[in-house]
């Protein structure tokens, strides 16, 4: 054993028997169009690996013109919830990561933001555009045993310009039994299915228990064994206040209450404090910050040096408002390392992935724009199961103030009997003097 310990970036100094690679986008004929053309409804093979290895660094930028005027190109502004990133590691069936490109590298609602965080950052000069161009980096490790296949889907009506760098290693030795396979799933719920979007957070109203978590919003459920490392998360604000103050409950091997990760409000989960702020940490913060580009939101965070581990399964979920009670536009990604096989899981056909644009990009949050919520069985009957609530809170209530009311009349009966008795009657002390 040497003097030399491990530490964040120790590797760089050690040798390692590897082979670095790269699979891109170059022109084969040595001119200059180093971009591959992928027409509508097609789906091209990136990179096809065979291991073992690892991916090290991912880099793309991309198009999606609709038409060419004389001095600019206009551009699909949903190209990033059309165009569809898959990975398949050692010949399985089902992929690993299903998610629409924008979406995995942390550009929500199809619009372009300057960013910068370890795992993702994103680079572009049309910040808060829908389809905006942007340089984008993931420098999450993939491993892979055997085999390795990275697929890009075009499912929108134009045909996608894309330019990519996938970096990889590969090794003379196995991988180690102990080495996960990254796995990324995109989810979305719009609008969320809130019981009282017209009611602001922090009031009396929304003042009610939520003791099982049944309604959250949830970024994954898997199944088997590995650990979660996060997600991002994008809200289209279409109430026009405060969006947040839900819980994160985080179940862990089985469901039972309380979860084994309970947190405080949603800004909290995120790691920020009184609302999101216009930052992008290393782990934490927001790759699109909605005072930026009003009524859109995109928040991160990475556990990264807190990962959280599971032996079979793990639910994720968020509260959408307290209790549940807000129905906003939620979309999702989360990040996990786990063993294969993993639960397969799919991706909502494109026309339900677009995001809500409004004619400027700025959603109107106004009280005679709110969204009318879809009333279902399920909503009237957690909207009166929340009244229920509420009437038993307010009884409750009312019956500990009687119970303290009479409480403190009998204190002060006592306290009034034990003073009588301190001191003598009048009328004795009297018949004492007149005896004397």
């Amino acid at each position: 054993m040497n003097g030399f310990t491990d530490g964040f970036l120790s590797h760089l100094a050690k040798l390692r028997d590897a082979r670095t690679l790269r699979a891109s986008s170059w022109d084969r004929s040595g001119r200059n169009r180093d971009n591959w053309q992928i027409p509508p409804g097609a789906t091209v093979v990136l990179a096809d690996l065979d291991g073992p290895g690892a991916i090290t660094h991912i880099w793309m930028t991309q198009s999606m013109r609709i038409t060419r005027m004389a001095d600019h190109a206009v551009q699909d502004p949903d190209m990033y919830r059309k165009l569809v990133l898959k990975m398949y590691w050692d010949g399985e069936r089902n992929p690993s990561i299903h998610v629409p490109l924008g979406d995995f590298f942390c550009l929500g609602h199809s619009i372009a933001s300057n960013f910068c965080s370890l795992p993702f950052s994103s680079s572009t000069a049309q910040h808060g555009k829908f389809g905006g161009g942007a340089a984008l980096n993931c420098y999450l490790p993939m491993p892979f045993a055997r085999h390795a296949r990275i697929e890009l889907a075009n499912e929108g009506e134009w045909p996608a310009g894309q330019y990519f760098y996938i970096d990889y290693e590969l090794y003379d030795r196995p991988l180690g039994d102990d080495v996960a396979y990254l796995h990324a799933q995109w989810r979305r719920q719009n609008p969320t299915d809130g019981w009282g979007h017209g009611i602001c957070v922090n009031t009396p109203e929304v003042d009610i228990p939520n003791l099982d978590g049944k309604g959250n919003y949830v970024f994954l459920d898997a199944r088997g064994r590995g650990h979660y490392i996060g997600c991002n998360l994008s809200v289209t604000n279409l109430q026009g206040t405060w969006w947040g103050e839900g819980d994160d409950m985080i179940w862990v091997d089985g469901y039972k209450w309380p979860p084994d990760l309970h947190g405080t409000g949603s800004e909290d989960y995120f790691n920020q404090a009184w609302g999101m702020q216009k930052n992008a940490f290393l782990f934490n913060g927001s790759s699109l910050f909605e005072h930026d580009v009003p009524g859109y939101q995109v928040c991160y965070n990475f556990h990264l040096t807190n990962p959280v581990h599971f032996r079979k399964s793990i639910l994720v979920t968020l509260e959408h408002g307290h209790a549940n009670h807000l129905a906003n536009d939620w979309a999702s990604t989360a990040y996990w390392y786990q063993t294969e096989p993993h639960r397969p899981f799919g991706l909502l056909p494109v026309e339900q992935r677009l995001p809500i644009r409004g004619d400027i990009g700025v959603i109107a949050a106004g009280p005679e724009t709110m969204p009318r919520v879809r009333e279902t069985a399920a909503t009237r009957r957690a909207k009166a199961l929340a009244e229920r609530k509420q009437v038993r809170q307010a009884r409750q209530r009312r019956t500990d103030a009687r119970k303290w009311a009479a409480q403190e009349r009998k204190w002060a009966r006592g306290e009034q009997a034990k003073a009588r008795r301190a001191r003598p009657a009048k009328g004795a002390a009297a018949r004492r003097r007149k005896a004397r």
